[in-house]
């Protein structure tokens, strides 16, 4: 049983326990800026639905509803500009985390096979090509990588820890290498929604495209536009083959989202009002936070978009953790993304108004 866990590494989290100790000493207590859990309520015409569909005591379906997949290409065709989804290229799936760390094996990739992804990145990429057997591998610029063996390339923007957006242009140009060479493109898009200094586009923009989705899908999620992280609501778009080879996969492995989930998705999906409110408290919290750090003597980067601050003091970035823990204050170290943030820390804007007041506060 220990052959596959010793594939993985350390799990990061566990080694921030030591510093949130010590933030929870705070005499005002801890705030919590490390993880990026919601914290806000689910908006209550969500929960009207989910509990409208309590009664749900057949088996929901892996394809899920017309309901939803009507749902989900209207948001894709409207909000993404993907005027050419239909059913066909959309899959609903239990949660972003749980694609991304199992879609290497789902494709059937293993040893000689590469996967790559950004140097700054989500973990869990990296956990999906160990999980698999396959070699991972980081970019700059994916046009660079040696195209040889490399049969998943992931992309993120807005990007998972540092908020950078890649433009159209640059999307044009990485879609239409990968293209050349025969490599799939999987865009985890999860912070689409939540541009501040940006406006990002999707991988299945018309514009970026062309129109056609092959070799090409488009990660999302509802847990951070809706609040949703507690309900697992995401799913995937794009290219109807690899969808339906997903689907047939996910139908034996019983990867179904649960009945009421998928009706609160269908609710969330069509409706903005709620979006506009999140972010409205996000950009508040967003200001604050920016503001009080650079007075600190922080240095923010990227951040045009999630909802993250990318934060230095050009120092190792556990020293930066143990500083703000002595304020009280946890936020994730950048190391966890990569070699390359050894001297940030991501600074979330996901607490409350209460909490984020107490850190401006702490740190003026």
């Amino acid at each position: 049983m220990a052959a596959v866990s010793d594939r993985l590494p350390t799990f990061p989290w566990d080694k921030l326990e030591p510093y949130k100790k010590t933030a929870a000493a705070h005499e005002d207590g801890l705030v919590d800026l490390s993880v990026g859990t919601p914290v806000d309520p689910v908006p209550q015409l969500i929960q009207d639905a989910l509990i409208g569909a309590a009664d749900s005591p057949g088996y929901p379906t892996v394809w899920g509803t017309p309901q939803l997949r009507d749902a989900i290409t209207g948001w894709l065709r409207g909000r993404l500009g993907a005027s050419a989804a239909g059913h066909r290229n959309v899959l609903p799936v239990v949660g972003s985390k749980e694609l991304v760390a199992w879609l290497p094996t789902q494709l059937g990739l293993g040893a000689g096979d590469k996967v790559a992804y950004p140097r700054l990145a989500y973990p869990t990429y990296e956990v999906g090509a160990r999980l698999c057997g396959a070699e991972a591998v980081v970019y700059d610029d994916p046009t660079e990588l040696d195209p040889a063996g490399l049969k998943l390339l992931w992309l993120n923007s807005p990007s998972n820890p540092t908020g950078k957006v890649l433009g159209k242009e640059e999307l044009i140009r990485i879609v239409a290498w990968a293209r050349e060479h025969g490599i799939l493109v999987f865009s985890d898009e999860c912070y689409l929604e939540l541009g501040w200094e940006a406006d990002p586009v999707s991988v299945l923009h018309d514009d970026v495209c062309g129109g056609s989705y092959e070799g090409l899908v488009a990660v999302h999620s509802l847990s951070k536009r809706s609040n949703l992280a507690g309900y697992r609501a995401a799913f995937v778009a794009g290219d109807e083959d690899v969808l339906a080879e997903l689907l047939e996969i996910r139908k034996h492995g019983g990867m179904m989202t649960p009945a009421p989930v998928q009706a609160a998705v269908v609710a969330a999906l069509g409706d903005d009002a709620h979006v506009a409110e999140q972010r409205g408290r996000y950009a508040a919290r967003r200001e604050a936070l920016r503001t009080a750090l650079e007075a600190h003597g922080f240095r923010v980067e990227h951040s045009e978009a999630s909802l993250y601050l990318w934060v230095t003091r050009d120092e190792p970035c556990w020293d930066t953790v143990a500083h703000l823990a002595s304020l009280g204050i946890l936020v994730a170290p950048g190391d966890f993304y990569g070699e390359a943030g050894a001297n940030f820390v991501r600074v979330a804007f996901t607490a409350t108004d209460e909490r984020v007041e107490a850190a401006v506060k702490r740190l003026g």
